[in-house]
C-alpha cells in the first residue's frame, strides 16, 4: 500500500510487524525512531499476541513476529521449522495487585501463594494478610506469551488450568486497566506496564522486579523478548532488526521500561 506523495517523494516499502502485546510498546517506539532516520522503509506495528505474530509471519501476512517467548514445538509442527530468532531485550512478568491491596499490606507473596490464588485454593485477601475481601483474579487469553510463561513458571505447566481466574484479558494494557479499576484485584503483566505507581508490583519470593534482577535472572519471572522472521529476513525487516539490536534501538528499550541486551 504505497502512499502517493509529490513527484519528489518515492513510496516507502512497508515492513509489517505484529504479535506480542508485551513487545508492542517497544516495537512502536522503535518503529517511530527508525521511520524518522531513514527513507527506504515504513514500519507498521500491530499487536494480537505472540501466537498471532507467529502465525502471521508463517502465513506471509507480517515480516516480523513479536514474541515474549520462544517458538513452540506445536508452531514448528504446524507451520514448519523456518522460524529465525532475534533477541531484542529482556522483560519480567510482574505480579501486580490493586493499590488498595498493596497499601493494606500485601506487598510480598511467594510463588506458591500466587499459584494457590490462580488455582482457586485461596479466594480471600485475608488469607494473605490483606483485608477481608474476595480476590478478583485476572489472567491473559490463550496464545499469549505472557500467559504461557506465567503458567509454566508459576503453575508448573504451560497448559495448566487456572480455575481461580475471574477475568481473562486480551492484552497487558487490559490487565492493567482491570487492576487499576478494582480495589481487590491481582494480575500479571509485562514489567514496562507496572513501572509507575498505578498498580502495586509484588515482591515475589523475596525478590523485587527491577531492571537489574530481571537481567541477572535473580527475579524468577524474567524472560527474553524476540523479533522472529520466517526464513531469512527481507531487507526492510533486517534493517529494522539491526536498528533495534543496535545502540539506538537499545536506548529506546531502556527509555520505555524494558531491559536492554
Amino acid at each position: 500500500m504505497g502512499a502517493i506523495g509529490t513527484s519528489m517523494v518515492m513510496a516507502k516499502e512497508t515492513v509489517s510487524v505484529s504479535g506480542s502485546t508485551t513487545v508492542l510498546p517497544l516495537a512502536e517506539a522503535g518503529a517511530e525512531a527508525f521511520n524518522g532516520v531513514q527513507s527506504d522503509y515504513q514500519v507498521l506495528v500491530t499487536g494480537g499476541g505472540t501466537g498471532v505474530g507467529m502465525k502471521n509471519i508463517a502465513e506471509g501476512n507480517s515480516e516480523i513476529g513479536m514474541a515474549s517467548r520462544e517458538v513452540t514445538a506445536d508452531e514448528k509442527t504446524q507451520f514448519g521449522d523456518k522460524f529465525k530468532e532475534n533477541m531484542i531485550g529482556y522483560d519480567g512478568i510482574v505480579i501486580a495487585v490493586s493499590k488498595q491491596i498493596y497499601d493494606a499490606g500485601v506487598a510480598s507473596l511467594t510463588k506458591d501463594q500466587v499459584k494457590k490464588v490462580y488455582s482457586g485454593e485461596i479466594t480471600n485477601w485475608k488469607e494473605l494478610g490483606g483485608p477481608d475481601s474476595e480476590i478478583l483474579v485476572i489472567a491473559r487469553e490463550q496464545g499469549s506469551g505472557t500467559r504461557d510463561t506465567f503458567n509454566e513458571d508459576v503453575m508448573g505447566d504451560k497448559k495448566a488450568e487456572t480455575p481461580g481466574v475471574s477475568i481473562v484479558a486480551g492484552s497487558n494494557a487490559e490487565v492493567r486497566t482491570a487492576i487499576t479499576g478494582s480495589n481487590k484485584a491481582i494480575g500479571y503483566l509485562g514489567f514496562s506496564y507496572a513501572e509507575d505507581d498505578a498498580v502495586g508490583a509484588i515482591t515475589l519470593d523475596g525478590v523485587k522486579p527491577t531492571a537489574e534482577t530481571i537481567k541477572d535472572g535473580s527475579y524468577e519471572l524474567a524472560r527474553k523478548l524476540y523479533f522472529y522472521t520466517f526464513g531469512d529476513a527481507k531487507p526492510g525487516a533486517k534493517a529494522f532488526i539491526d536498528f533495534m539490536t543496535g545502540s539506538e534501538g537499545q536506548k529506546v528499550a531502556q527509555e520505555y521500561g524494558f531491559v536492554p541486551l
